[in-house]
């Protein structure tokens, strides 16, 4: 057995079964126990035990499992609650997805020995290996690398399957061993978080708690459904609950899909066509302009280029502020009536017009968008337009109102395990990691946002995938990320480490199995009006060959000679509390460590937060830190900041050759005004209820309630002849993928929807990426590795399609 090539699950199934395949792969031992626990009699017989856990992915929930063990084997999942529960008591009760947990633990597909490939990269095909093989392979690699290149060639890709406060060991490691190229921004917020700075500054720029919304008179819900993307725990779906049933507010969600959030207390849903929000905004600037609604005061106090008396000396008598641009005397010298925004928008001139002057007159007006309308090609002016908003009718740091950003959320700070300095100072964008292997040396600061130094000296050359399905399925363009990953002359050296073997895990030279946080001990805080701390303690002994992340450490680190270094003489559970007792001096409001362990589940309450009040209190003593201390709707920053930036077509505006300095409407590269006779429909991701991005995307159970469908509006799917349920091919330049039609009105007409996070599923040995069907639906098969202009970020919701079927 131990000489046997194992192959992911997928593939070996379809000649041995899934006995076989369980064998192969090490998934349970070949005792009485049935797959999922012990046997029926062994349950009945033994002692139950209860241990507190926490989920760890990529969810702000990270909500608190109550585990069921008998005969060392995890019965069932529940998790924190009470009957006697009243609406206002707080619960951080697990969603669906993590009662399944039992399921993923004993899955067919969980990695239980160390491994090394044995065929191609890509094909799946390992062999089990010893530990001592498989640490000796990977530190000799990397020594090999570092010798070779430098540390610049060394890189820990983005990755978001596990949290803790002691789960990034490996950026603790690298730093100690001369670093490894940085990285900077998200696959979630790279837009947003890239803006923000240039309009609110680096700080004071979070937006108001939901509990501050229920003071509000309107509103607005731009791209955003908690309900969806923050199911469980006390985080924002529940805060999301609380508001809808607390607050008399009209609730209007902005979106091109009627998400679930919709559902309750919300009073329309304005169908929006995707990636034009900018463009709304910009119609009902006009009309507030028009109809003398703006907030001068605010404007003339607070902000910057707003308009001419506003904008910045050097930029004066030019026709640049944003009045010029929605009044058609600056820029493109087109007037952004509500008639304009409504003909690319598709929300009806009249809507437009209603809309603003509902914004113009009530008060308290909240503005909150979340994080979809900016993951776009134009998503950073796209936010920024948002955020400009409220700030027009003055709707800022009062109470009820929110800055435009999404909402904000409340925790209790623990601190992590310290990482060190990281000596390589080089960083680029999360999203572009995939041109930094194939073409690194011709990456600089002005075409692909290098930051602090002025080009790469090197690709990448050595990768740690640690918890990431961002190599393939959670990246843009799944086929050319697939090319770059499979020619092993380009990145040298993989190193997966992982719970299951998912797609990315396909192209580890090296796989070590990891353990999920509630396999041993852990802590989180998370929260929101709520905050709480979970402290969990292993609810199972260790099973196979499986180590925690920091044991892997030690072991690499010993290869080094820098063990004692790296441990400072601790197990990771008395760094765990030595970090937790540093958290308590600077919050004496937490419990002692014992006590965490046995409460299991800590919580607190905190006041709404209202966005900016400080500075809409008193602006000279809490400036900003924007370089002019105010709001600034132009940037006379960004331009400085890109100026000789090497643009692209689609980039920025068609009259300029620098990107936008206000909050303007650029329509999207792949988007409505951009669709072709070959690909006429718009394609746009959404976060789904039966996964969080491609974590659950493996559990059958979920997968059968929660099937992979893309939304179509009848009046596209009729011409087609597509009808509900059918299979169809949902098509475009970059490849083909496989599911089932969800012919429905809540989705817009000219706009596909697919959730994304379904496990890729193609057979990729043909050399043709059209070839490469994806029986598995992932979005991301059809989205583009082209980024954002200013953050250098994820636009995977920007694409076009076209819908046969199958």
């Amino acid at each position: 057995m131990q000489d046997m090539p194992c192959m992911i699950r997928r593939t070996f199934v379809k000649s041995t079964g899934a006995l076989g395949a369980l064998a192969a792969v090490g998934g349970a031992a070949a005792t009485g126990a049935n797959l999922f626990g012990a046997t029926e009699p062994a349950l009945a017989e033994s002692e139950e035990k209860i241990t507190w856990g926490h989920c760890a992915i990529n969810c702000p929930g990270r909500c608190s499992l109550k585990f069921h063990v008998k005969d060392d084997e995890v019965v069932w999942v529940d998790t924190c609650t009470s009957k006697d529960a009243g609406f206002d008591d707080p619960q951080p009760r697990a969603c669906l997805r993590g009662r399944t947990y039992r399921r993923w633990m004993n899955h067919p597909d969980r990695i239980n020995y160390p491994m090394k490939r044995v065929g191609k990269r890509g094909e799946g095909k390992f062999e089990r290996i010893s530990w001592d093989e498989a640490i000796d392979l990977a530190a000799t690699k990397l020594k090999e690398v570092i010798e070779k290149y430098g540390n610049e060639a060394v890189y820990l890709p983005y990755a978001t399957g596990v949290s803790a406060t002691t789960a990034r060991p490996f950026n603790r490691l690298l730093n100690m061993l001369g670093g490894s190229l940085n990285r900077y921004g998200d696959y979630s917020t790279a837009q947003i978080t890239a803006i923000t700075p240039y309009m609110y500054g680096s700080k004071n720029n979070g937006g108001s708690s939901f509990k501050s919304a229920e003071d509000a008179k309107l509103i607005l819900m731009f791209g955003t459904s908690p309900t969806e993307t923050r199911q469980g725990g006390l985080t924002t779906h529940y805060d999301w609950v609380q508001l809808r049933e607390k607050t008399g507010a009209k609730i209007y969600v902005i979106d091109p899909r009627m998400n679930d959030s919709v559902m309750g207390h919300s009073d329309q849903w304005l169908p929006i066509n995707p990636g034009t929000d900018a463009a709304l905004v910009a119609g009902i600037a006009h009309y507030l302009i028009q109809h003398d609604m703006c907030d001068m005061d605010f404007l003339h106090t607070y902000c910057v280029g707003f308009d001419e008396q506003t904008m910045p000396e050097a930029y004066q008598g030019k026709n640049m502020s944003y009045f010029d641009y929605v009044m058609g005397t600056g820029y493109d010298k087109v007037e952004k009536t509500p008639a304009w925004a409504a003909k690319i928008t598709g929300i009806p001139e009249k809507k437009i017009e209603e809309l603003a002057q509902e914004i113009g007159t009530t008060k308290p007006l909240f503005v909150c968008q979340g994080w979809g309308p900016q993951r776009r090609s134009n998503g950073e002016w796209t936010a920024w337009s948002i955020m400009a908003l409220p700030c027009l009718v003055g709707q800022v740091g009062l109470a009820g109102t929110n800055n435009g950003c999404r909402e904000a959320r409340n925790s209790p700070t623990l601190q992590s395990l310290p990482a060190g300095t990281n000596p390589v100072k080089a960083s680029i964008s999360c999203f572009v990691w995939t041109d930094a292997i194939k073409h690194g040396p011709d990456m600089t600061a002005k075409n692909w946002g290098v930051k602090y130094v002025d080009k790469l000296n090197t690709g990448i050359k050595y990768m740690i995938n640690y918890a990431g399905n961002c190599l393939t399925n959670q990246h843009g363009d799944i086929n050319y990320a697939h090319d770059i990953l499979a020619d092993e002359s380009l990145c040298e050296f993989i190193l997966g480490i992982d719970i299951v073997m998912t797609d990315s895990m396909k192209y580890s030279d090296v796989i070590l199995p990891d353990m999920f946080r509630f396999e041993q001990n852990s802590q989180i805080a998370t929260g929101s009006n709520w905050g709480y701390v979970i402290t969990g303690t292993p609810a199972t002994s260790v099973k196979y060959e499986r180590k925690t992340c920091y044991e892997m450490c030690e072991l690499i680190a010993d290869k080094f000679g820098i063990k004692d270094k790296f441990t400072e003489g601790k197990t990771e559970l008395e760094w765990m509390k030595e970090l937790y007792e540093k958290s308590r001096e600077k919050d004496d409001e937490l419990p002692t460590w014992d006590e965490a362990v046995k409460m299991g589940v800590y919580t607190r309450e905190y006041a709404p937060t209202v966005s900016m009040k400080k500075f809409r209190d008193d602006p000279a003593a809490n400036a900003l830190t924007t370089p002019s201390g105010k709001i600034e709707i132009f940037s006379e920053k960004l331009l400085k900041d890109t100026e000789g930036w090497e643009l692209t077509d689609g980039d920025t505006l068609a009259c300029l050759n620098t990107l936008p300095p206000i909050p303007a409407y650029v329509p999207e590269w792949d988007g409505v005004e951009t669709t072709t006779d070959e690909y006429p429909l718009a394609l746009g991701g959404f976060h789904y209820r039966g996964r969080l991005h491609s974590s659950w995307g493996g559990i059958e159970e979920l997968k059968e309630v929660n099937p992979q469908e893309a939304w179509i509006n009848p009046a596209d799917a009729e011409p087609r002849g597509i009808k509900q349920g059918d299979t169809i091919h949902v098509k475009n330049e970059f490849g083909t993928i496989e599911l089932l039609a969800k012919v429905t009105p809540r989705v817009i007409p000219g706009m596909v929807a697919v959730s994304q996070g379904a496990w890729h599923d193609a057979d990729m040995s043909s050399s043709d990426p059209k070839a490469r069907l994806d029986k598995g639906g992932c979005i991301n098969t059809l989205t583009t590795h082209r980024p954002s202009p200013l953050a250098k970020g994820n636009p995977q919701h920007s694409n076009i399609c076209e819908v046969v079927k199958a």
